[in-house]
């Protein structure tokens, strides 16, 4: 199997930790979106090379440059344990369907061949954030995605604490398409 060049592009960017990290894996990050003028300098010294597109809520999928990864760290304001736990439907943490909506504009634009990967990144809080309802929100709206709907299981009553942090077992589910160049093929 030969070298792969993966590409990356970056939603609320900040200081483009996702960007550099990509960058030291070997991995060239093209694209990135922040508001906030500070970060936009940093990564724009660091990282001439990345384009901005600006605000989230501006950016039309479709029209970005096309991407192996999607990188997103959307606001965690809402969800965070030390907030006042609005949610997805909170005035920031709600910006998370801006980054679906993107995704899902690239994905149509480019017959579904990109992004091939989607990488999100939240503060614990989101997994009992709205008892867990949150949490859950995120998965099916990842998983709708590629189109359809996937169901999603929440965890049994008596494993959720008085919170609505889960104390049962974990599950990280992992997703690849058959062969693909990067995994390689699934074993017979």
């Amino acid at each position: 199997m030969g070298k792969v060049n993966l590409t990356l592009g970056s939603l609320f960017d900040v200081s483009g930790g996702f960007p550099l990290a990509g960058l030291l894996a070997g991995i060239t990050p093209l694209w990135a979106s922040e508001i906030e003028p500070f970060p936009i300098r940093v990564t724009t010294k660091r990282l001439p090379f990345v384009k901005h597109l600006g605000d989230i809520s501006l950016v039309d999928g479709a029209e970005a440059a096309p991407v192996d990864i999607v990188t997103f760290g959307s606001p965690c304001t809402d969800m965070s344990v030390a907030g006042k736990r609005a949610g997805l439907d909170g005035k920031q943490s709600c910006l998370f369907y801006q980054a679906i909506r993107i995704i899902k504009e690239m994905r149509c634009a480019t017959d579904g061949k990109y992004p091939r990967f989607i990488v999100w990144e939240n503060v614990p809080g989101a997994f009992s954030s709205n008892k867990g309802k949150d949490f859950r929100a995120v998965l099916e709206a990842v998983c709708s995605v590629k189109g359809g709907e996937v169901p999603v299981p929440m965890p049994p009553r008596g494993e959720m604490g008085k919170h609505g942090e889960y104390r049962g077992r974990r599950v990280f589910p992992c997703v690849a398409r058959p062969r693909c160049p990067i995994l390689g093929s699934p074993p017979a």
